[in-house]
């Protein structure tokens, strides 16, 4: 097993079981039998998925396993009462707070037949196989482009490719060279083991070690702790999961066209409006706070990322929930992420997390808990396929996944773009964010008012914030927030 997938596999804790916890909606009748051939067909063809991770504390790999049980792995779940998104919430979140059994390959399907008049399927997939833009693929592989299944057909089509591959220049495409010096230079810092946090030389060795990549883990390594807000607090065992109704991929295009910023920039922003507006009902006193949500950047070329492995770092987001007016939130996103693009911070992490993986898991549960106490939130976005998918000849009408909270890390914001529209997920940890639903429901208010500015301003001149805060509350009739 490589050293980033392995500490990806000594992660787990029971406050963060590390799977990557998808649902796939259909809006027609999805059935058990078809289902398990689809996939000893097509998932199966990753001989990786007939492989459990062992560990032996030296090292960890990969085994065959010899009592590999397709019905165990392919389940069928039934929801209770009116089987509806609320009964469906609730199994979700049950299943993403249930580790995986280590005994077996570290995966499982759980199909709901009766669903909203269709069906629905929830997956569960250790992140140890795999990153999330490598297994979205995965699933994707899965898929047709019409409902008659033709093997090998059309299927590139389904991949992320072409939106991927601008999402790769939007970002960067670091050499090897800088990878694997990333590498080595996690292992110096995280060689000197639990007292490297405390040790006054280690300033000193990365400056001598120059170059972005030493400077950006330096920067990382002094970064303050996240403020402490309703939003972060001790974890507990039990997560919850929810997700708001579709909205147009359409809308957003304009909105981030007239605004002069990317789609992403004005997605994370509805997000930040939407984690503001909740602590501000909570009776908060937020003004001027910023909080940080860490971003996975891929760093392979995305016609690789249908392989297995974890080839991702992360990047650390201000998020400025403390700001009311929601041009200038945007404004302050877009620039947090044109910095991000120009820095070598995923390279960065990568490295960091490639080294934990050499290292005791004493050192690796202090590293972690180093890191995730700089952020409140892991944030993810990935551009997915804008056509029409069926799987095992059942039309998916809408998909949300969400990727593993790390340390002390307590909350997800999944946002997934499919078939034109944009959905929007948030899993978090009972205990700090008990009802979900509660943010969810405020993402397209937030969306709505960039939208207002968008139509109410004057298009021939740059929309400023002062002018979308009077616009606002021309058309609410108060201030904003």
């Amino acid at each position: 097993m490589s050293k980033v997938d392995t500490a990806w596999l000594r992660m787990e804790k029971p406050t963060s079981p590390m799977m990557i916890t998808g649902v796939l909606m259909f809006s027609e009748r999805l059935h058990l039998k078809a289902l398990r051939k689809l996939i000893g067909e097509r998932f199966l063809a990753f001989r990786r998925f007939r492989q459990k991770a062992v560990d032996t504390g030296s090292a960890a790999y990969w085994e065959t396993d010899a009592d590999f049980d397709l019905d165990w792995h392919v389940c069928h779940t039934a929801l209770p009462g009116d089987a509806s998104q609320t009964e469906l919430e609730r199994l979700v979140s049950q299943l993403a707070s249930s580790p995986l059994d280590h005994s077996k390959p570290l995966w499982q399907f759980h199909l709901v037949e009766n669903y909203n008049g269709g069906s629905a399927l929830v997956s569960r997939i250790h992140h140890c196989y795999a990153d999330g833009i490598a297994l979205i693929q995965v699933l994707l592989s899965l898929t047709d482009v019409s409902p008659v299944q033709k093997k090998g057909a059309a299927l590139k089509e389904a991949w992320l490719k072409h939106d991927g591959e601008k999402v790769s220049r939007k970002f960067f495409d670091p050499a090897r060279a800088q990878l694997d010096r990333a590498v080595k230079l996690g292992g110096k810092v995280f060689g000197k083991g639990m007292e490297m946090y405390r040790d006054p030389t280690l300033a000193g060795m990365l400056a001598k070690e120059g170059g972005e990549i030493a400077r950006e883990l330096a920067q990382a390594l002094i970064l303050s702790d996240d403020p402490p807000t309703p939003l972060k607090a001790p974890l507990g065992v039990s997560k919850r999961c929810a997700w708001a109704p579709p909205m147009a991929l359409d809308e957003v295009k304009a909105v981030g066209k007239a605004l002069g910023c990317t789609v992403n920039d004005v997605l994370l922003a509805s997000a930040t409006g939407a984690l503001r507006s909740y602590l501000l009902d909570m009776g908060e006193d937020i003004d001027g706070l910023t909080i940080r949500a860490t971003v996975p950047v891929n760093l392979r070329p995305l016609e690789h990322a249908k392989k297995l492995g974890n080839h991702f770092g992360l990047v650390f987001l201000d998020l400025p929930i403390g700001e009311p007016n929601p041009l200038m939130r945007l404004e302050l996103v877009a620039e947090n992420m044109r910095q991000i693009k120009s820095s070598r911070q995923a390279i960065m992490t990568f490295g960091v997390l490639a080294a934990l993986g050499m290292t005791p898991v004493p050192v690796q549960r202090f590293a972690l808990d180093l890191f995730s106490r700089k952020a409140t939130a892991v944030a993810t976005n990935v551009p997915g396929p804008q056509m029409p998918l069926y799987l095992a000849g059942a039309r998916i009408s809408d998909l949300m996944f969400w990727v593993p909270q790390t340390g002390c890390i307590g909350m997800g914001i999944s946002i997934l773009s499919y078939n034109n529209q944009i959905h929007f997920g948030l899993i978090t940890d009972a205990k700090s964010v008990p009802r979900p639903q509660a943010v969810i429901r405020r993402f397209r208010t937030e969306f709505e008012k960039l939208l207002y500015i968008t139509l109410m301003e004057d298009w021939e001149t740059p929309i400023v914030p002062h002018d979308a805060e009077d616009t606002l509350r021309r058309l609410v009739g108060e201030a904003v927030d």
